[in-house]
């Protein structure tokens, strides 16, 4: 069958049931094809086949057991069952190296274990975010270490993941997609398949390579200017000004063919993009003679905001006359983002490593995160109640604001009296931070007026 028929029949097998994989599996079936999910981890395999789902995403885990109930859905650890598909996504984790460069190992064995099972006629997708040439490079000749070639017997195209956790399975539905393929005829076919299985705008590009360069232009962008909103930010604490404030107000200004857009400051940087996409262009034009520093600088601005905030602890603490050393934090939010459960790369870790450090006694608290895996990356578990994590606590920082803390009267937490208030991620308004300081609170956040005032 042609992917480009208009077609419920289409079948789709996803290689890498991952957070991304996961979420595309679980769009598409819904959207009426037949996918068959393939990894080589057994354990989640047989979650997902009984209905149970690890990924904190809005309406993810919900759309998935849909997909299995109705059959449109499954899950094995045989890549075999790719051979029946039409397209066949691959969505393997691609970390970095500690160079830089692509940690090409689950990429190598996807593509290995699929050459014996493609046959002629499918459109194969690459998603994994990768180095440009890539695709060409590595995928293409391993593909074909199974007797088929790209671009005469099937085709091989490059879309890149461009999704945001706790808002994906909304901008699935949503964002453009871009398509790069090794040849027109691939480029063509695969932008017919995602404008029919999402019913999205597709943007066309001249190859794999510029589609693989999309995807680490956009992340190379949000860090760096996430960056600069986190250097903007220690300048506005020089003279008491509010980051914020500053922000809206210089957002306003057009330029190019939109407005000025300085993202927010925070705690930190995490997550599995944003955290290596940039190392990977510095790392790859290197390997080409050109220095990229802008990538280098966001990332190392970015890397000091956990020390940052930690120092926004101790310092704060100490000017309501509080010892580091004998004080009790609370850490409420653990993920490296609001409203999301994953914990890869959070820079909260590098907060709490710090404080516990200097001696204080942390306590964990994040109803969205897995607690044996807390415990792992953290070496304590999260207290399951908010009221044990807060009591008689010196200090409160809140380094992931999810919705679920949004009602949470902080006023009438058992904490000890003055308590310190640290803003990591919570954007509290002048009011409330008003309010919360007649209550005994003080108050410290990442690029904002401290209250009492010093």
């Amino acid at each position: 069958m042609s992917v480009t028929e208009d077609s419920a029949e289409t079948t789709v097998a996803i290689i890498g049931l991952g957070y991304v994989g996961a979420c595309v599996a679980a769009t598409l079936a819904d959207r009426g094809m037949r996918v068959v999910g393939v990894d080589i981890d057994a354990e989640l395999v047989e979650e997902l086949n009984s209905g149970r789902c690890r990924f904190q995403e809005d309406r993810l885990a919900e759309t998935l057991r849909g997909g299995f109930a109705s059959g449109r859905l499954r899950a094995t650890t045989d890549p075999a069952a790719a051979a029946d598909a039409d397209v066949v996504l691959i969505t393997v984790g691609t970390p970095v190296a500690d160079d830089g460069s692509l940690a090409d190992g689950q990429l190598r064995r996807a593509c290995e274990a699929l050459a014996g099972h493609l046959r002629r006629g499918q459109l194969v997708v690459v998603k994994s975010t990768v180095p440009p040439g890539t695709t060409r490079g590595l995928v293409a000749p391993l593909l074909e270490a199974g007797g088929l070639r790209a671009g005469r017997d099937f085709r091989l195209v490059f879309t890149p993941e461009r999704l945001a956790e706790g808002v994906a399975m909304r901008e699935l539905r949503t964002l453009p997609i871009v398509v790069g393929g090794l040849d027109p005829e691939g480029t063509a076919e695969a932008a017919a398949f995602w404008r029919r299985a999402l019913e999205v705008e597709t943007i066309t590009v001249a190859s794999a390579e510029v589609a693989e360069i999309v995807k680490l232009a956009d992340n190379w962008w949000i860090d760096l200017n996430i960056a600069m909103a986190n250097e903007l930010a220690k300048y506005c604490s020089l003279y008491e000004v509010d980051s914020l404030e500053v922000i809206a107000a210089a957002n306003t200004i057009p330029k190019g063919g939109g407005m000025v857009n300085i993202l927010l400051p925070s705690v930190g940087v995490g997550g599995s993009c944003l955290t290596k996409d940039p190392l990977l262009v510095r790392e790859s034009a290197a390997r080409r003679g050109l220095e990229i520093r802008t990538a280098a600088a966001g990332r190392e601005v970015n890397a000091g905001m956990p020390d940052y905030t930690a120092r926004l602890v101790v310092d704060g603490l100490a000017e309501l006359g509080r010892d580091i050393a004998s004080a009790k934090v609370a850490v409420l939010g653990l993920a490296f983002k609001n409203d999301t459960g994953d914990l890869r790369a959070t820079p909260t870790r590098g907060v709490i490593e710090t404080l516990a450090k200097a001696g204080a006694e942390v306590r964990l608290h994040d109803p969205l995160v897995d607690p044996g895996e807390a415990e792992e990356v953290f070496g304590a578990r999260p207290e399951p109640e908010l009221a044990d994590a807060v009591r008689d606590a010196d200090c409160v920082a809140v380094l992931a604001y999810h919705r679920c803390f949004h009602d949470v009267d902080l006023g009438a937490l058992p904490v000890a009296s003055p308590c310190l208030l640290v803003d990591g991620r919570a954007y509290l308004s002048a009011e409330k931070i008003s309010e919360l300081g007649a209550r005994g609170y003080a108050y410290r956040g990442i690029g904002r007026p401290a209250w009492p005032a010093r």
